[in-house]
Parts: structure tokens; C-alpha cells; sequence
């Protein structure tokens, strides 16, 4: 009982380490959604102009390496067969034959059936193959087989029904549903003796090879028929096909034989050595049913599937090892050995040996370089360092992340980049003795050496590094050589050793070290060369491998000269890992690490022959011939179709107007936009790795823009006479009003000068009038002044009356004296109030004025302010007021005391004022 538990524990812990894995053709899957068609493709064949045809349900397909083209026919039936003779594809459907055939960038289609009236009656024949023989076109159906020949149809009804119809050794063979396989004679058939065996067999594939003749059974295998007789195909591989369910079959130089099946994919037999290797959905297929098959040219396969199609490089020298279970995970590095390839990955150390792939013992973890020495493996890991010899796996120190490792350049010494700095091995038959230099540790990528006690280490994030120690590794000085360079920008520095000489990838730049200057200079070679690249590693002295604007290169070095071997993006697109490329030389195999497997490539040394091209160019969907012109501002989209599909496809670089750089043609598209108007040319180049070929060219003219058009122009042109014109009447309008303007401008100056005249006379009116009022003030004021004389003068009668009075004594002469002296000074009493009133009318502002600031003011002070204001002493106030002087005084101090004015100020001056 616990012998049965063991091998059961044993079993299992096996089967979660160990799986089977083929090395496998690189495989193209094409699916819906690249073709935009339906799911089955019944049938495919490859054309003269080397594009494959496909009869794909409602669809009819078109592929020639760049573009997928997609027809349906007038009918809009399902096509089940297709068959290219000569430039004509021709197709069979329900109901319905004919041909198509290529007209400017278009698949055009002919009926034959209907030009010929073939099906009248209400009968469902469809047909499902198309053979070519003997000058013979022959269009079969379950029912009947029409054949073509010289322009006319022949149709031949059949007493039974038929799977398909093959041409073999000159002859028609028909496999009948019950009946077996018949052949035809003319328009009749007989049966073939000694095969009645395969009475009761739904055959779908008969196929010549040498001597014999394979049948291909759907449910009951493979027979072989020859001179003696038939027999089943004693082969292992026989007893899986009965359970597949074979579809169809096809030789491929007699050797390999292809067989497609319903619910296996496809197998791919060496009939020299009985292998053979299953390409299926757990591998590369999209699905398992193989409806149809085909070889183009390059002898590589084509399957139409129960959903897609699929290209199989299998005549390539290219194979590739994928894990779709996970099981591996990315794989870091890759090495041959006998038998079989060791891989690093990051779920451990794995080994791969006779299609199987096993964990090896104790190595769980990342996984990240292997390097061969001798016959012995070194193995950088997340957990140390292991040693592959002899078929086994061996810890050798606990150094963790061992990066790279690498060969000093002075000593026969082994250096090895790590999580924690830089480890020596000194002996590479026993790399069990190391040494770690001291006081260096840092995550180091790359390190390299060329000098005693120095070495060069470039940091896993930034930073270069000149680690100089003595004899024991005792780190004696560490320079930043970028720092000391006054280089910013240090992140991701590669370090790279070609013929013994240490280079500097930093920022884009390639620099060599001058041990005289002790500073950093440019490399003129590496700098002309391999600019603007992502990635380099070395493989041996004289390769090495580029990555470059996302493609790969295997650079082989001549001298000064690097030969350039592009390695086709499909092998390897989106599965790189970025910073991490390996490359393993096996002889002349190269090995490259995928993030879910790796691929062997054999390049080829000898220069590939320059290869046709031809350019198609289609502008909104149609096709624009050579030196066309096209619209400003549209796209313009070239097809470089080589017609080669699988690793010889060339190698394709185009220019346009001369520019200097060499662009790779990808997917063999150019897609050009926002041209300038005027000519164009594209030139499209091969190159064998050494030297470039012009193999082709494309010229066309963009249109000037819409508004630079003729008519356009002449718009422009009348609309600038328009204009022009437009400005001169508007420049003749404008004068016109400007004349007008100034007449009007003339009249209004001339009224305002009228204006002004008259307003100038009315001034001299008004000055006369106030000349003319100023004298009469003058005169009413002399008549004041006669006025104040006589007052004067009847103050000085009574003077002398008085004086009169005082002299004389005799009253007669008293009164005569006195008469006479009243006489004299008499004062008229009319001309007192003319005098008042003249005086009223000149003082009016003033006692308006006057009456408004001091409204307590009685008209006797206001009478005495005038006086004041006309400057006239008391003395001669009293009598105009027939006051005494004294009084004059006393009515003064109480004038200014209503004026509130104190003893400062001068009444007079203050009335003067006001």
C-alpha cells in the first residue's frame, strides 16, 4: 500500500515539473477579424501573381502578404471550391461556376455557368471541387461533374453520389459515397480493381508518392495502394488519424506528408524516419478542424480552418518552442546542449530534452542569464548561482541576482554582474572559488574589464562606474565616470565589448575612455552607425545582435564594415523582454529568448537574390496608377507586395524625395498623409545585409489644394478685379464726398465767418452801446459831481450866511446880504432827485449786492455805504445827508459794526470789495 502511495506521490510531483513540448514551425494565424469574412475556408490555392485565393462561405478572399481583399459573388452564395489556372481564379458555389480575374486593383467576376445556362432545372447541385487535368477543367458536384473544355461544358450525370474527385497518374479518380473510388474514361467511369476494400469509406484525399497511392479515409485511416494491391498504412500514426477524422491530405516533396484533421489540427509526418509533430490548438492553431489545404511557392503550408486560416512556415528554418500553459513563464535566457536547451526563466531553471520540458530540482525563482563555459553551464539566479554539468544542477554560491556574466579581457578570470556588485571567478574549471570585491555593492547590469585591479561596472538604474581595488579586492576608489563627464542624463547604461575594446551606450550616445585624459570620447564608428538604437548583445567577436526601432539585427562585423541581417518582426513581435535580450550561438543557430518560449533561427550567409517587387498604391480605396495625381490633403497607401510570405521574405527599407534616412517597410505598408502639393517618389530598396538594391519606385503628384485649383484661381482673379474695381468706384464715391465735403466745409466756414462777422459787429454794437453807457455813467456821474458841487456850494452859502450873520448888524443890509448870498447858491430840489436817481442807477449792483449780505441795513446806511464807496470824506457826506460831520462819524461806527468789521480793517477798502 505505501509502495502504490509512493508512485502515485511520485507521479504527481513529475507531471507538475515535466510536460511535453514540440519545437514547432513558426506559425501565422489569420483570423475574422484580419479578413472580416465568415468562419470555413473550404478551399485555398495560390495564384500566378503569387497572392492565395480563398472560398471562404459568402466570401470570396484575396491575401497577397499586405492587404486582404473580400468579394461575394453576383448570387451571394456560399463558395466551396477555388482553383487558379493561368490568370483566372476560378470558383465554384451553389448552383453556380465561373472565373475571376484581376482589373485595377479589382477581382472582377465571369459566370460560366449562367453565360452557358448549365443549371435550368430545380436541381441542388453545388460545387464543392475543382480539378484541373489535362487540359480539362472539371467543376464537381455531389451529383454531376461539368467539364470545360476549349469554351464548352460537358456535364456528365452520375448514377451515384461523390465526395470529391482527385487526378491521379492522368486520370480522374471519383470517391463515390458507398460505391468506392471509381475512375473516369471520357464520360464514363469503371471501378479500379483490387480496391474493393475501400467500399463503404467516405474518402477524402487520394495522393501520390512514388509508387504508391495514399487513400485518406475520413473515420477509418490512411490505406496504401501500389502494383501488388491495397493495405492499411502500417504506421503508429495510423490508429490517431482513425480518431481525428481526416479532412484532407497533401505530400510535400515526397518526404513530409501533411495531413489535416477534424478534431486534432494538422500533422506534419517525415516519411523518411516515420516522425511526426501535431500542430493544434494547445500549440499554434486557432482551432483544431483543417477544412482545406494548400502550399504556395516557398513549399510552406496554408490551412483553411473551421474558423480562420492559418499560415506554417514548415519549409522555414525557423522554429519556435511556445508555452501555453504557463508552466515556463518568461523565459530570460536560452542555451543548446546535447540533446536538447537549458532555459532560465522566471519560474526557475528548466531543462528540455526529448520534447519534454522539466523543472530541475531546487531552482524555483527568477532565473537570469545562462552562460556556457567549456561543457559546463553557469546559471544566474534570483537565489545565487548554479553550475549545469554533467547533467546536473549545482548551487555554487549564494550571491544573489546574478545578471550577466562575462570573460575578463586580461585574464583567463570570469566576471558576473549582480544584485549586490560585481563577483570574480578565477579558474573556469571550478568556479566554486570566487571572490566578491569589497565595498562595492551596488545592483550592478553590465561589467567588463581591460586593465589590472580596474574593472567597469554600469549600474542596473544609472550611473557608470570606474572601480579601482588592489590585490586582495579591496575597493580603493570608486569614480562616477558620468559625473565626472558632466553627463546628466545616465540612466540605463550599457556596457559593450567589441575586439577588446570597452564601449559606453549613455543617453543615446557611444563613447570609448581615454586612459591619457581620463575622460570619455566619443566613438565616431559605433556613433555613425548604430544610433538611436533600444538594445545590443553580444554574441561571439565579430555578431552581434541590434534592436532598432522595434526590429532585430544580427550584426556580422568586416573590418569597418557591419553587415545588417534584419530578423523578421513576426517572429518576434510583442514578446520581446525589454532590457533582457539573450542570444545563444549554437554553430550556425542562433537562439532568442521570448517572453513566453524562445526561437531557433538559421540565418543565411549567402546573399538572398534581389527579389521582384511590385507597388500597388490605392488613394480612397482605389487604386492610383504610377506618375497619378492625387488630391491635396488624402491618404495614400502602398502595397509593396514581394509575393513571399514565409523567412525568405527580403528585407524592404524605402525613401521618399531623397531624404537621407532608410525607413523599414513593415507589413509591407506605407502610409503616407499631410504631403505637400506638388511631385513625389518613393524608392523601395532590398538589402542583402551588405548592399542596397532599388528595387522598385513609385512616383505621383499631389494636386494643389482646392483653393490654389485653376478655377480657383481665376476666382481669385476676378475677385481681385472686383475688388480692384469695387475700390475704385468706392475711391471715386469717397472723392466725390470728400468734394462735397469740402464745399460743404467752405459754406459752413464761410457762415461761420458770417457768423463771426456778425457776431464781431454785435460785439462792436455792444461795446459801442457800453462806450456809449460809460459815457452816460461818466456824465450822470459829472452830474453827481455838479450835483455834490452845488450841495458844496449851498454848505458854503450857509457858511457865509453865517459869516453874514456874524458881521452885520444892520438888519436891513442883513437881509439884503443875506438874500443876495441865498440868490447866489440857491439849490434846486428837482436837480436833488435827479442827483439821487443817477446816483441809484450807478450803485445798483452795489446796493443789490450790498442788501443781499447785510439785509439789516437801512436805506440811510445804504446811502452812506455809496458815499463810502465813492471815496468821499465826512466832511463831505454831512451835508448830501444834512447831517453834521459829527454825526457822519457816529453813523460810521455803527455802520461797521452791522458789517461786523473789526479795527484792522478799512472800511472803505472793505466797501471797495464788495
Amino acid at each position: 500500500m505505501k509502495y502504490k502511495s509512493a508512485k502515485i506521490l511520485f507521479f504527481i510531483l513529475f507531471s507538475l515539473n515535466t510536460f511535453s513540448q514540440d519545437l514547432l514551425p513558426f506559425v501565422e494565424n489569420y483570423s475574422k477579424y484580419n479578413y472580416q469574412g465568415d468562419n470555413q475556408i473550404w478551399s485555398l490555392s495560390q495564384g500566378k501573381d503569387n497572392a492565395i485565393y480563398f472560398a471562404n462561405n459568402h466570401y470570396f478572399l484575396r491575401y497577397d502578404g499586405v492587404k486582404w481583399e473580400k468579394y461575394m459573388l453576383p448570387n451571394k452564395t456560399i463558395i466551396r471550391s477555388v482553383l487558379v489556372v493561368g490568370n483566372k481564379i476560378y470558383t465554384g458555389s451553389y448552383k453556380e461556376f465561373g472565373y475571376w480575374h484581376r482589373s485595377n486593383g479589382k477581382m472582377i467576376y465571369f459566370s460560366i455557368s449562367k453565360s452557358n445556362k448549365i443549371f435550368k432545372d430545380t436541381g441542388n447541385e453545388e460545387i464543392w471541387k475543382i480539378v484541373q487535368l489535362n487540359n480539362k477543367i472539371y467543376f464537381q458536384s455531389f451529383n454531376e461533374i461539368y467539364i470545360l473544355e476549349n469554351g464548352q461544358i460537358t456535364d456528365v450525370k452520375l448514377p451515384f453520389q461523390i465526395s470529391y474527385c482527385f487526378p491521379i497518374n492522368g486520370e480522374l479518380l471519383l470517391a463515390t459515397i458507398n460505391e468506392g473510388i471509381v475512375k473516369m474514361n471520357g464520360t464514363s467511369y469503371e471501378e479500379i480493381e483490387n480496391w474493393s476494400i475501400l467500399k463503404g469509406n467516405v474518402v477524402h484525399s487520394i495522393e501520390k508518392n512514388g509508387n504508391n497511392t495514399y487513400i485518406f479515409t475520413q473515420k477509418n485511416g490512411v490505406y496504401v495502394a501500389d502494383e501488388s494491391g491495397i493495405r492499411l498504412w502500417d504506421n503508429a500514426l495510423n490508429s490517431k488519424l482513425k480518431g481525428a477524422i481526416i479532412n484532407c491530405a497533401k505530400f510535400i516533396n515526397q518526404d513530409k506528408l501533411i495531413v489535416g484533421t477534424a478534431s486534432e489540427g494538422v500533422y506534419s509526418i517525415d516519411m523518411k524516419n516515420n516522425s511526426y509533430i501535431n500542430i493544434n490548438r494547445n500549440n499554434m492553431l486557432m482551432n483544431n478542424s483543417v477544412l482545406s489545404i494548400a502550399f504556395d511557392k516557398e513549399n510552406d503550408l496554408w490551412l483553411g480552418l473551421d474558423n480562420g486560416v492559418a499560415h506554417v512556415e514548415i519549409n522555414s528554418p525557423v522554429s519556435i518552442f511556445t508555452d501555453n500553459t504557463g508552466t515556463l513563464g518568461s523565459v530570460y535566457s536560452v542555451a543548446a546542449k546535447d540533446n536538447g536547451f537549458l532555459l532560465a526563466s522566471n519560474h526557475g531553471i528548466f531543462n528540455y530534452e526529448n520534447n519534454s520540458l522539466t523543472l530541475l530540482p531546487n531552482s524555483k525563482g527568477q532565473a537570469w542569464n545562462i552562460s556556457k563555459i567549456n561543457n559546463q553551464y553557469v546559471i544566474g539566479h534570483n537565489e545565487g548561482t548554479f553550475l549545469y554539468k554533467n547533467k546536473t544542477l549545482t548551487k555554487i554560491n549564494a550571491i544573489n541576482g546574478g545578471w550577466n556574466f562575462t570573460k575578463s579581457n586580461l585574464y583567463t578570470n570570469f566576471l558576473q554582474a549582480s544584485y549586490s556588485g560585481v563577483t570574480i571567478y578565477k579558474n573556469e574549471n571550478d568556479f566554486s572559488q570566487y571572490t566578491q570585491i569589497k565595498d562595492f555593492y551596488k545592483p550592478i547590469k553590465y561589467v567588463a574589464q581591460n586593465k589590472m585591479n580596474e574593472i567597469w561596472a554600469a549600474d542596473n538604474y544609472r550611473g557608470l562606474y570606474r572601480v579601482i581595488f588592489d590585490e586582495k579586492y579591496n575597493t580603493k576608489k570608486i569614480i562616477n565616470v558620468a559625473q565626472q563627464n558632466n553627463i546628466s542624463n545616465d540612466f540605463g547604461v550599457k556596457i559593450f565589448e567589441f575586439r577588446n575594446e570597452i564601449l559606453f551606450f549613455i543617453n543615446n550616445t557611444w563613447y570609448t575612455y581615454n586612459s591619457i585624459t581620463n575622460l570619455l570620447e566619443r566613438n565616431s564608428l559605433f556613433n555613425s552607425y548604430f544610433k538611436n538604437i533600444s538594445d545590443i548583445v553580444a554574441i561571439d567577436n565579430n555578431n552581434f545582435l541590434v534592436l532598432k526601432s522595434g526590429l532585430l539585427y544580427v550584426i556580422h562585423s568586416s573590418d569597418t564594415k557591419f553587415i545588417w541581417n534584419l530578423i523578421q518582426e513576426k517572429y518576434y513581435r510583442g514578446k520581446l523582454i525589454n532590457d533582457n535580450l539573450k542570444i545563444f550561438r549554437n554553430n550556425d543557430q542562433y537562439l532568442l529568448n521570448l517572453d513566453d518560449g524562445f526561437i531557433i533561427l538559421q540565418l543565411q550567409k549567402d546573399n538572398k537574390a534581389i527579389p521582384v517587387i511590385k507597388v500597388e498604391a490605392y488613394n480612397n480605396k482605389e487604386l492610383v496608377s504610377n506618375k497619378s495625381g492625387i488630391k491635396y490633403n488624402t491618404e495614400i497607401e502602398l502595397h509593396v507586395v514581394s509575393g513571399i510570405y514565409g523567412s525568405d521574405k527580403p528585407n524592404l527599407f524605402y525613401k521618399i524625395n531623397d531624404q537621407k534616412e532608410l525607413i523599414p517597410i513593415k507589413d509591407g505598408t506605407i502610409i503616407l498623409n499631410n504631403l505637400n502639393s506638388g511631385s513625389h517618389k518613393i524608392v523601395i530598396y532590398f538589402s542583402d545585409g551588405i548592399t542596397l538594391y532599388e528595387v522598385s519606385n513609385y512616383q505621383f503628384k499631389v494636386d494643389k489644394p482646392w483653393y490654389f485649383s485653376f478655377w480657383m484661381i481665376a476666382f481669385y482673379l476676378l475677385a481681385i478685379a472686383i475688388i480692384l474695381f469695387l475700390y475704385y468706384k468706392w475711391n471715386k464715391i469717397r472723392y466725390n464726398q470728400k468734394l462735397a465735403l469740402k464745399e460743404e466745409e467752405l459754406r459752413h466756414q464761410k457762415r461761420i465767418l458770417e457768423i463771426e462777422l456778425q457776431a464781431e459787429n454785435e460785439l462792436n454794437v455792444q461795446e459801442y452801446e457800453k462806450h456809449i453807457l460809460e459815457l452816460e455813467i461818466q456824465t450822470k456821474s459829472s452830474e453827481v459831481a455838479g450835483k455834490s458841487l452845488s450841495i458844496a456850494k449851498q454848505s458854503e452859502m450857509i457858511e457865509n450866511i453865517q459869516q453874514i450873520l456874524d458881521n452885520e448888524f444892520d438888519i436891513n443890509k442883513l437881509k439884503s446880504e443875506i438874500k443876495k448870498a441865498i440868490k447866489i447858491n440857491a439849490v434846486n430840489k428837482q436837480e436833488w432827485k435827479v442827483f439821487e436817481n443817477n446816483l441809484n442807477q450807478i450803485h445798483n449792483e452795489f446796493i443789490k449786492s450790498l442788501s443781499t449780505k447785510y439785509p439789516l441795513l437801512t436805506s440811510k446806511d445804504i446811502k452812506l455805504c455809496v458815499y463810502l464807496k465813492m471815496n468821499l470824506s465826512s466832511k463831505e457826506i454831512a451835508p448830501l445827508m444834512n447831517i453834521s460831520f459829527r454825526s457822519v462819524e457816529l453813523h460810521r461806527y455803527r455802520l461797521r459794526k452791522k458789517l461786523a468789521l473789526n479795527q484792522d480793517k478799512n472800511l472803505n477798502k472793505f466797501l471797495l470789495e464788495i
